[in-house]
C-alpha cells in the first residue's frame, strides 16, 4: 500500500491537483518511488473514497477546472499508523543480475554493452542526485525536515555511487575473461 502513502506525503507537504502530482513524482518523490498518471489519478479516487483525502473547493465553476486535493486528519493518522509500523526490507531484483547469471550459461553476447549503457545511466543518475544535494541542501540548512530529506536523497547518491562502482568492476571483470573481445 506504498503508492497511497506517497500520495498522502506529497499532499502533507502541499496540497495539490492530480497534474500537479504527477509533475512532482517525475521531478522528486520518483526518484525512488514512481507511479503513473493514471496510477496517481486511480489513487486519488481511492484516498478520497476512504476518506483520507478531499477536494478543494474550487472558485470557478469545477467543470473544465483541475482538482486540487489535501490531506484529511483522517489521512494524516494513516500516514503516521504507517510510518510507524515496522517493515521488513523486500528482497532487491534486478534482472540486469538475473541476465548476468544466465550469462555464465548461455554465453555473454550483448551483456558487455548493456554494462556500459547501465553504467552511462547510474552516472548520469549520479550526478543529476549531486546537482539536486548542491542546489537544496546547502550548508545550514538543517531542519528536521531537510535532515530527513536529505537523508532520502542520500540514500539515491550512495546507491547509484554502489552501481556505478559495482558496473566499473563488473566490466573490468567481462575484460579479464577468457576468449573476450573488446567491444
Amino acid at each position: 500500500m506504498s503508492l497511497p502513502h506517497a500520495i498522502l506525503i506529497a499532499l502533507v507537504e502541499k496540497p495539490s491537483s492530480g497534474l500537479e502530482l504527477t509533475r512532482r513524482f517525475d521531478k522528486s518523490i520518483g526518484y525512488f518511488w514512481s507511479a503513473t498518471h493514471q496510477q496517481i489519478y486511480r489513487e486519488l479516487g481511492k484516498l478520497e473514497a476512504e476518506g483520507f483525502i478531499r477536494t478543494l473547493p474550487s472558485e470557478q465553476p469545477a467543470r473544465g477546472q483541475k482538482k486540487s486535493y489535501e490531506v484529511l486528519p483522517a489521512g494524516r493518522a494513516e500516514l503516521a499508523r504507517w510510518t510507524a509500523a515496522s517493515q521488513d526490507p523486500r528482497p532487491h531484483r534486478d534482472t540486469l543480475l538475473l541476465r548476468m547469471r544466465a550469462a555464465s550459461v548461455v554465453g555473454t553476447e550483448g551483456i558487455e554493452a548493456d554494462l556500459r549503457r547501465h553504467l552511462d545511466l547510474h552516472r548520469r543518475q549520479l550526478a543529476e542526485y549531486e546537482e539536486i544535494e548542491e542546489r537544496d541542501f546547502p550548508p545550514g540548512k538543517d531542519s528536521s525536515q531537510d535532515r530527513l530529506r536529505h537523508l532520502v536523497l542520500r540514500a539515491g547518491i550512495d546507491l547509484e555511487t554502489f552501481w556505478t562502482q559495482w558496473l566499473t568492476r563488473a566490466l573490468e571483470e567481462f575484460a579479464e575473461l577468457p576468449g573476450h573481445e573488446t567491444a
